[in-house]
């Protein structure tokens, strides 16, 4: 193996020695926040250090010491700008993402979606994250900062509740999905042995029009959920 070759790995190996613990440090110094929720400021100082490190060690020719300052530079930044948005709630709303209702008395907020640019799929996935089948159910549901969705449930839906006072528990069906952005999913209607006629005569029923459906879901008892793309309140339709 040539020489210059080997002492280049050599040398690779004694940053990844001596820069590992000082990021360790570093990161330690920064706070538990910035391994946890990562605000958008702390996520930008991750994504940096990263960038730092990774090139310090994988390219023998950039001098360390100069990595090393800017390692322990983010880091000072990183703390004081912590400080600061604790301290100046102002500043710290400048510089994350607010908490936005997408869903208000079991309707999604069509326009409170878009503007975080969330679709109707992202939403029923984090949902089924958190065991919710039916939409109804939901008495308010948040995004958060850290893009996590927090729920708020009608009091009857809450299992603590019911054990607590030893009330009888409700077994409270799945509802699939059957309408999205004006679109109809036939899978679910094929499961229900129903077809899009039937369901284009109930939303006539209502006098809704499909395009103007945002979202709708249906239970095994035929009853339809549904949020329209302008509404302030549920729709429900039963059989």
């Amino acid at each position: 193996m040539n020489v210059e070759i080997l002492k280049d790995i050599l040398l690779v190996y004694g940053r990844i020695f001596i820069i590992m613990p000082l990021l360790l440090m570093a990161t330690l110094f920064m706070g538990k926040r910035s391994i946890g929720e990562l605000p958008v400021f702390d996520f930008l100082v991750i994504i940096t250090l990263g960038a730092i490190v990774g090139a310090d060690i994988a390219d023998p020719t950039i001098k360390q010491i100069p990595t090393a300052a800017a390692v322990i530079a983010l880091a000072i930044l990183q703390k004081i700008v912590t400080a600061t948005v604790i301290k100046y709630r102002r500043i710290g709303k400048a510089l994350t993402f607010e908490p936005t209702i997408v869903i208000k008395n079991g309707e999604l907020i069509v326009s409170n979606l878009k503007k975080i640019n969330y679709s109707i799929d992202n939403i029923l996935q984090m949902l089924r994250e958190k065991e919710v089948f039916d939409l109804s159910i939901v008495q308010l549901g948040i995004i958060e900062a850290n893009g996590r969705l927090s729920l708020f449930k009608y009091a009857k839906e809450a299992p603590v509740v019911k054990k607590d006072l030893g009330l009888t528990e409700v077994d409270h069906q799945i509802s699939l999905p059957v309408i999205i952005e004006g679109k109809i999913d036939t899978t679910t209607l094929e499961h229900l042995n129903k077809d899009e006629t039937w369901l284009k005569e109930e939303l006539s029923k209502k006098k809704i029009k499909l395009s103007d459906v945002f979202f709708a879901s249906i239970n095994e008892n035929f009853v339809l959920h549904i949020s329209l793309q302008n509404q302030e309140k549920p729709n429900y339709i039963n059989h």
